[in-house]
């Protein structure tokens, strides 16, 4: 039980004028049949077939409702606070990934567009030297390609580097952690007789 926190539930999300439509449908066949039992297929059919055959001035009833309703839920949303997705925390010692090489040329280019063009934000350049590397020729982007190539082995390297080092600590930890909760533990298939 949390003290002190309320739990905020997720609006409900608005509905379109023929589910308006659909549910006074349902609630005036309920009070004019009440014994009477329709399947939700055949149900179905007789509200779209009802509802094609409503006039347009009573159809907007409905759409002035969805409306309503669809103001109603962005106003709850803009207020609604939900669950923050927890990321997972990046060990600071594995290696990074290596840059591609669409990327190794960016970083060449940044600094001679950005003094070209210094109004220019980040994602203007971006574009900018996404459009030069679109028109780069097979053979200029080569150099690129060797280096992210170069950069690539050199991180599968470190990767298996990194694996080897930590992965003997982790099982390390993982005995230990098992150890101390089975010390304080009978063994489960054993039954302990009161004194």
């Amino acid at each position: 039980m949390n003290m002190g926190k309320e739990i905020q539930l997720r609006p409900k999300v608005n509905v379109s004028s023929y589910i308006h439509f659909l549910l006074n449908y349902r609630n005036k066949f309920k009070e004019q049949q009440p014994n009477t039992y329709l399947g939700f297929k055949e149900f179905s059919r007789k509200c779209s077939e009802k509802w094609r055959t409503i006039s347009k001035h009573e159809k907007a009833k409905y759409e002035a409702l969805a409306k309503l309703d669809k103001a109603r839920y962005q106003e709850e949303m803009m207020n609604y606070i939900g669950k923050k997705k927890k990321r997972r925390k990046r060990d600071p010692q594995a290696p990074r990934r290596p840059p591609s090489s669409f990327l190794i040329f960016s970083q060449d280019h940044y600094a001679q567009l950005k003094k070209e063009n210094p109004g220019w934000s980040v994602v203007q350049v971006a574009k900018a030297t996404g459009k030069m590397w679109s028109t780069t020729t097979e053979v200029d982007k080569q150099p690129y390609e060797q280096r992210a190539a170069v950069l690539r082995s050199k991180y599968f390297e470190d990767v298996n580097i990194y694996r080897q080092q930590h992965h003997g600590r982790k099982r390390s930890f993982r005995l230990s952690a098992r150890t101390q909760r089975s010390s304080g533990r009978t063994e489960p298939n054993k039954r302990v007789d009161p004194v």
